[in-house]
């Protein structure tokens, strides 16, 4: 045990945040194991209201795989810039993390997204930076037609789509909402609490609540719809993840994923709710773990 704890504490110490220019934004990100380099490094990208810190349990158990790891804060997300106006709808994010991602050299990526992030990793892969993707994951991805749920991240969420919806809203209403539907995503809502903050705070500022109803805004299902029906002809190894209690997207996008995607591989998590990297991080990095292994 004394050995595991060592392990993992020095793959945390191996974390560094760091800071990227991407067209005129400011992109933050932390790496680990930035001395096994460029080439193969794993992507991960964050879903709606999250960032990279949602990865943070994560990241150590993906050590053994002796690869770069690098875990993003998109536009608009945790460290990196909040713009307002600007696009930040999965095309607007993949447009802004193709520059990043070149201006790092990452090639031969294993890139990996979580509900938004799938999103966005989809249109990456299939267009933006289809030849310098090797391999993805979709965990809990919004797909097709179905890009936000109908109560969550925030309740009544087709209201909140209006364009005039951020002036009829105050903010602490908004943190009030956060506070009460996030949770419904997790199946250990009890232990949730300690990090509920994370999710919550970043929006608790008149530039947050314009910057998350912005991001709502942006969810846009046919910008979703004309990549997922292209996972297909893509013809990269793909491993989808799903947590089987998922309510914001249920399973059956991930079960339509794998029957067209040829070759693909399913993974669906017990005891665990669409935030699964929060409910079953071991399951999660163990799925990648293997899948990558098997490459």
């Amino acid at each position: 045990m004394a050995s595991n704890t060592t392990d993992v504490a020095r793959e945390r110490q191996a974390q560094e945040r760091r800071l990227g220019r991407s067209v005129h934004y400011n992109i933050s990100y932390i790496v680990q194991g930035a001395e096994y380099g460029t080439d193969g490094a794993i992507v991960l990208l964050h879903d709606i209201v999250a960032g990279a810190f949602a990865w943070e349990t994560i990241l150590p158990q993906l050590g053994g795989l002796k690869r770069a790891v690098y875990a993003i804060d998109m536009l608009g997300y945790g460290q990196s810039d909040h713009p307002w106006p600007a696009d930040t709808s999965v095309w607007g994010h993949a447009d802004v993390l193709a520059l990043l991602l070149n201006d790092l050299n990452l090639r031969n990526i294993i890139l990996v997204g979580h509900g938004l992030g799938g999103g966005v990793a989809q249109v990456l892969a299939t267009r933006l930076y289809r030849e310098r993707v090797a391999a993805l994951v979709l965990i809990d991805t919004i797909a097709y037609q179905h890009v936000y749920a109908e109560n969550w991240p925030l309740p009544d969420m087709e209201k909140r789509q209006d364009f005039d919806a951020p002036k009829e809203t105050h903010v602490e209403d908004i943190i009030r909402d956060l506070r009460a539907t996030l949770p419904n995503a997790v199946v250990n809502t009890r232990g949730f609490n300690d990090v509920l903050a994370s999710y919550v705070d970043p929006w608790n500022s008149e530039l947050g609540k314009e910057v998350l109803y912005q991001h709502i805004r942006l969810l846009i299902p046919y910008y979703v719809n004309s990549v997922s029906t292209d996972l297909r002809l893509a013809g990269k190894p793909t491993l989808i993840i799903w947590g089987e209690k998922d309510e914001a997207n249920p399973p059956v996008y991930g079960e339509r994923l794998h029957r067209e995607i040829p070759n693909s591989q399913l993974v669906i998590v017990p005891d665990a709710g669409h935030l699964i990297l929060f409910d079953a991080p071991a399951a999660v990095a163990d799925a990648i773990t293997r899948f990558v292994d098997g490459l």
